[in-house]
């Protein structure tokens, strides 16, 4: 029974954000105060979920406009009542999307310890390995990323899970293939079923964002995207809760196992969801409005362009020719490490240098970021929407960073808490408004490609924290080595040191970045 109390607990998270959800929800719809319901939901949930469906509705005379609460509230359920009326095709798109999340995240949560416990590696190997993961899935989409354009949507994902489902057959079967040790054949087998994750995620996350498009209209997709997302942070924390009674009784090989059963019942949702009339159905759907016109696509301005007035007009305009979009770009690589250590470090981290529940069940601590992100980002953006782009991002970055010298001060359960909910609440306060920036800063035209570029850093951040961060485990967090006797304080503060110059350096470079810039508020 002790083993299944992480099971319960994560239960009953999902359960008491439904309920406060559904409460407050259905009070706005019904024109009560929605916050009030709110403060008794918080208390009561069940009762109050019950009693706000048997309250009646108020007249249309008495009902007000939804204020700046109830605007959170519909934001945050409005995707999983959208789910319930979507097209059958993009149902099934979303529903492999929250299998495939909890997959990767749970596989990834893991493989550091894995490639130590089974493989053999060092913890400087063992990162090095999980850092081709991550990086290796950036570099994929780019080159895999326009299959979904070639094949159709179906295709793409019924190949993409394939190979996927294929090297993790093989990263699961790995240990008992051959022989442990860097270079041996154990490593070898591993590493090839890694890379048969990278080429199939590589297809299949750029064909789900295709798919998501493909099948809405200007109307609906908003709402399709919110549901990727929501759904992806869902299958985020998920492995939280199924993970460590599995790894406890199995160990990490029954663990991916599961993620292997998983990774089937997604190609079953594709192959028998997403049907061939349905996509036909969802499509032509897609391609009317409410009023049965066919849509008519936006002229291109560049058609009428030569290709040699397209190759000038890029190049006058290539992004990488901007120093301060390189600068602002390059400047966040600094706090983006902490998310690469989401994999690399805390997994580690809250099994070693903690004893009992946070140790035993250290699963739920590292897919914890998801659902918080999921709650804080609505909320963040509805209260921060009107301000500046740019000092939202000195903010977020360094209500991010700060909290890392929170870690500085010990391994205990709070300063582990007061990381992780304020680290989260400033990635919310950041990472949206990166991509507003960036939009906003580009040129007619080139926002795909400064998008594009805007992201490279992030695959520099998973390669560089990769080759550091083993070493900063053997030396101040090693395996086999009583908390009492670690040294995590220096470590962390470190990862602070570094994670603290983003913030320092954009608010240092205001002056020169804002100069000419065109800036939007919300």
């Amino acid at each position: 029974m002790d083993d299944l109390l992480i099971v319960f607990i994560g239960l009953a998270i999902i359960a008491y954000i439904f309920f406060i959800l559904g409460t407050s929800r259905t009070a706005i719809l019904k024109g009560q105060n929605g916050f009030l319901w709110f403060l008794f939901s918080l208390v009561l949930p069940p009762f109050a979920f019950v009693a706000i469906l048997t309250a009646n509705k108020k007249e249309k005379s008495s009902v007000k406009e939804n204020n700046f609460f109830d605007n959170i509230v519909i934001d945050l359920s409005q995707p999983f009542v959208d789910l319930a009326h979507t097209s059958r095709a993009l149902l099934g798109v979303n529903i492999s999307y929250v299998l495939e999340g909890l997959t990767y995240f749970g596989v990834v949560s893991l493989l550091a310890i894995f490639f130590n416990d089974f493989i053999k590696l060092d913890d400087i190997d063992a990162g090095r390995m999980v850092g081709v993961l991550t990086a290796g899935i950036t570099i994929a989409m780019l080159f895999l990323g326009a299959t979904v354009d070639w094949i159709g949507l179906r295709k793409a994902l019924l190949i993409s899970l394939t190979l996927m489902l294929g090297g993790r057959i093989l990263l699961t079967l790995s240990p008992g293939l051959g022989v442990p040790g860097f270079g041996n054949s154990a490593h070898l087998y591993a590493m090839l079923g890694i890379f048969g994750i990278i080429l199939g995620y590589g297809i299949y996350q750029p064909a789900c964002y295709a798919g998501v498009k493909q099948l809405t209209n200007e109307k609906t997709s908003a709402m399709g995207y919110a549901m990727l997302y929501a759904l992806m942070n869902l299958g985020g924390f998920l492995p939280g809760i199924i993970s460590p009674p599995i790894r406890k009784a199995f160990g990490i090989p029954g663990v991916f196992w599961v993620y292997v059963v998983l990774t089937v019942a997604g190609i079953a949702a594709v192959y028998f969801i997403i049907t061939k009339k349905a996509m036909e159905k969802a499509v032509k759907q897609a391609g009317e409005r409410e009023d049965g016109v066919e849509r008519v696509e936006e002229k291109d301005e560049m058609a009428d362009m030569s290709r040699k007035e397209k190759v000038a007009y890029y190049f006058k305009n290539f992004p990488l020719k901007d120093l301060r979009f390189l600068y602002f770009i390059f400047i966040l690589l600094f706090v983006q490490t902490l998310f690469a250590h989401n994999w690399l470090t805390l997994p580690q981290y809250t099994s070693r240098a903690f004893e009992g529940f946070v140790s035993d069940n250290f699963e739920f601590f590292v897919n914890l970021n998801p659902i918080l992100i999921f709650i804080l980002t609505p909320m963040v953006t509805a209260l921060t929407s009107k301000r500046d782009t740019y000092n939202m991002m000195i903010i977020g970055t360094f209500v991010m960073a700060a909290p890392t010298f929170i870690l500085a001060l010990g391994p205990n359960f709070y300063t582990l808490m007061g990381y992780l909910v304020l680290m989260t609440l400033g990635e919310a306060m950041w990472q949206p408004r990166f991509l507003q920036w960036v939009a906003d800063i580009a040129p007619k035209n080139m926002t795909g490609i400064y998008m594009g570029i805007g992201q490279f850093p992030w695959f520099l951040t998973k390669v560089v924290t990769s080759i550091y961060s083993g070493w900063f485990l053997m030396n101040y967090c090693p395996a086999d080595t009583l908390p009492s006797d670690m040294n995590t304080e220096t470590m962390w503060f470190i990862y602070g040191l570094i994670a603290i110059i983003s913030p320092i350096g954009l608010l240092l470079a205001k002056k020169w970045m804002v100069k000419g810039f065109k800036t939007k508020a919300g």
